[in-house]
């Protein structure tokens, strides 16, 4: 693999960081701005739906830049958002700087997607996919872990200054390893939106928002579920967000692999052992040793996900993935803002704090139902029709 796709990951671990560690810091963050702790979730909402808005604006804005200068502004926007909540002192200020954070998010990974696929040979894309994805993974396991302790110990606030050096650290990185892209042909912008005349992207869209909306609904209130339900201590949670994090790095590589040798069986396969495994941690949450378990389970299953998600949607954009790719960043935040909201629901419904996980398979399972019909799809007869892009488009080739 090549050096510049470390240089993505190392991007892809700052915001990761981002998203995933105010999760971790919930109780901490309702307690000093004196809110309820489903309403602090909205900060998860408000950030996923400034990704799902966010990804093909800016993506749109910046079609005519070279591609590893529109990801040292995607970068640049990063560290502001981020400076912004280390300065909150606000509810309201501290959700401002989410959304600022979250404007680059959905842009970078589907841009880092497209130049991540070009760095390989066609029947390792996935695999380069799923490499840069590792920074987000890792983001898990380290990133978001330490941060939760940094933030309970020095107070949370110290947790978004950290995350603002990640963000020097990821521009300094694509700086120096990234190689520089060709500005985009004359025409780019059309182009790109004209891929979204085909259902099949939007139906890879979709799957894209119900399958990976059902791991947020989850994950979102993993906090609360593991110390109220499970009766872990609250120093407890840091660990627990390692050992799932551990499990996303793990079902990251093995979604990338399966994707490159057969994308949408996997895609059927791993949907439905996410979908059983949210189900069993509806029961096993009641005690340590086997929600811990399941919790590591989860973590494989729902990042495993990812990069067949991701490459189903550039497959079906083939000829030109930019946009079509930070759309769908935008539909797994989407899934994301949906499926915390759901699941706060649940909670402020008196169902109790496991209730999310159930929420998370009907929306995983709805998710699958589209992908076997964008499966089905794929075998019926085609009509004779002309794309709408040139025929000397660059294709990107995968296995269905």
């Amino acid at each position: 693999m090549p050096l510049a796709l470390l240089a993505l990951a190392v991007g892809a671990f700052g915001i990761g960081t981002t998203e995933f560690v105010i999760v971790g810091l919930l109780p901490q963050v309702a307690g000093d701005l004196s809110v309820s702790v489903p309403s602090a979730g909205l900060l998860v909402t408000g950030y996923a739906l400034s990704v799902t808005v966010g990804a093909p604006l800016t993506t749109a804005a910046g079609a005519r830049l070279p591609r590893k200068t529109m990801l040292l502004a995607l970068m640049g926007v990063f560290v502001a958002g981020n400076l912004l909540c280390a300065l909150a002192d606000t509810y309201a200020l501290l959700m401002t700087g989410r959304v600022v954070a979250a404007l680059c998010h959905g842009a970078f990974f589907g841009i880092g997607s497209v130049v991540a696929a070009d760095l390989v040979a066609p029947d390792r894309r996935a695999g380069a996919i799923a490499m840069m994805f590792t920074g987000l993974t890792v983001a898990n396991v380290l990133g978001v872990p330490l941060g939760t302790a940094l933030g309970q110990h020095l107070g949370w606030r110290s947790t978004f200054w950290a995350v603002t050096a990640l963000g020097l650290l990821g521009i300094a990185g694509i700086a120096a390893l990234v190689p520089r892209q060709p500005r985009p042909p004359a025409g780019g912008i059309r182009r790109e939106l004209a891929v979204f005349r085909r259902g099949q992207v939007w139906l890879a869209l979709a799957t894209t928002m119900l399958g990976f909306g059902g791991v947020f609904a989850a994950f979102t209130y993993v906090a609360p579920m593991m110390t109220e339900v499970a009766g872990f201590g609250e120093s407890s949670v840091t660990w627990l967000l390692v050992l799932f994090g551990t499990g996303l790095c793990v079902g990251n590589v093995l979604g990338g692999r399966a994707a490159d040798r057969r994308l949408m069986p996997s895609l059927y396969v791993i949907l439905s052992v996410l979908a059983l495994v949210l189900v069993a941690l509806n029961f096993t949450a009641h005690a340590r040793i086997p929600a811990a378990v399941t919790l590591a389970l989860f973590g494989i299953a729902g990042f495993a996900t990812v990069p067949p998600l991701q490459m189903r949607v550039m497959t079906k954009a083939e000829g030109a993935p930019a946009l079509a790719s930070a759309a769908n960043i935008g539909a797994f935040n989407l899934g994301n803002a949906l499926g915390a909201w759901l699941g706060g629901l649940a909670i402020d419904g008196g169902l109790g704090w496991t209730a999310p996980t159930l929420v998370g398979a009907a929306l995983v399972a709805a998710g699958l139902g589209t992908a076997l019909l964008s499966g089905l799809l794929d075998r019926a007869p085609r009509p004779a029709a002309s794309d709408p892009l040139p025929a000397t488009a660059p294709l990107i080739e995968v296995q269905r």
